[in-house]
């Protein structure tokens, strides 16, 4: 189910605001500010503005008391691990990334798709358009000849669209979403991206499971590496998780509690909102006949 944003939802009850989102309320986790991102049809997992919470009379300790997502345990050490390991290369591309990530988020808005994403090109080449693996994949996103061809791009011996950056991604975009239409889970199509839909096929056969972390023994190493590889750069950036670094067990998990949450704070706010509007008639009779009068125009709005 989506959620539906009206004026009249958002101001005319001041509830707490609500956004069907990919990079969820964990930023407090990590002390980072606040950022915004994009929608993901297939999961809607929930954030909340903190600037409505705050006008609706909400503290900054409300705010820390959001759910976070957490890093699984099985990723924990190697993501730190790795940030330690591969700091330099990682600051490096930090500095050449704002055309690439700009680019990136503006297509995988086009096509509904997580903006954290983008780490995947970062992981694949470093973001060098002209990258050339030693089995054929070339381009920032390290697409297969076939594979190219196939997501319409033209790849031959006087022209190579790969190696442009917006075209790439534009068919990156395709083939990551088809894939998330065949397994619902962005770890998984993390790791069919690189090893290809079959590989994790026969290792959820193999394993009887869905989950990465269950079945990772079952893939290639270069395979694991990579989904651990994408996790480790994600949280380098942004400084914590999303919807692309958890199983869709754990996002569902998630999911359940922002839920909560927002019901909860929302009823809080409600009520905080109640007492206010009491005390504003109980002191002022004019304040109370005006506020009669907006809402019998609510009222009629809503009718009509």
């Amino acid at each position: 189910m989506k959620l539906k944003l009206t004026t009249k939802g958002l101001i005319g009850n001041g509830s707490l605001m609500l956004i069907a989102v990919v990079s969820v309320a964990a930023t407090h986790q990590f002390g980072k500010n606040y950022q915004p991102s994009l929608s993901d049809s297939t999961m809607q997992t929930l954030r909340f503005d903190t600037l409505m919470f705050r006008l609706s009379g909400a503290s900054d300790a409300h705010v820390l008391t959001a759910p976070a997502i957490k890093m699984n345990k099985q990723a924990a050490a190697y993501v730190d691990k790795y940030i330690v390991k591969n700091i330099g290369d990682l600051e490096r591309i930090k500095l050449k990334s704002k055309y690439f990530f700009q680019v990136t988020d503006a297509v995988f808005t086009k096509y509904n798709l997580p903006q954290e994403l983008k780490y995947l090109a970062v992981i694949e080449s470093e973001l060098n358009t002209r990258a050339l693996s030693p089995v054929g994949a070339r381009g920032a996103w390290q697409l297969m000849p076939g594979t190219a061809r196939l997501l319409s791009l033209k790849v031959n011996h006087k022209y190579d669209e790969r190696t442009h950056f917006y075209k790439s991604t534009v068919a990156a975009a395709k083939y990551l979403k088809d894939l998330h239409a065949i397994f619902g889970d962005w770890l998984l199509v993390i790791a069919s991206y690189n090893s290809g839909p079959g590989r994790v096929f026969e290792a959820i056969k193999k394993s009887g499971s869905r989950n990465f972390w269950k079945l990772q023994n079952y893939l290639p190493a270069e395979t694991r590496g990579h989904v651990k590889r994408f996790i480790a750069t994600h949280y380098y950036f942004e400084g914590n998780g999303s919807v692309t670094t958890l199983t869709k067990e754990e996002a569902n998990s998630y999911k359940k509690a922002m839920l909560a949450f927002v019901e909860n704070q929302n009823l809080l706010i409600k009520e905080c909102q109640d007492e206010l509007s009491a005390n504003i008639v109980s002191s002022n009779p004019i304040n109370a006949e005006l506020i009669v009068r907006a809402e019998n125009v609510a009222e009629i709005s809503k009718k009509n």
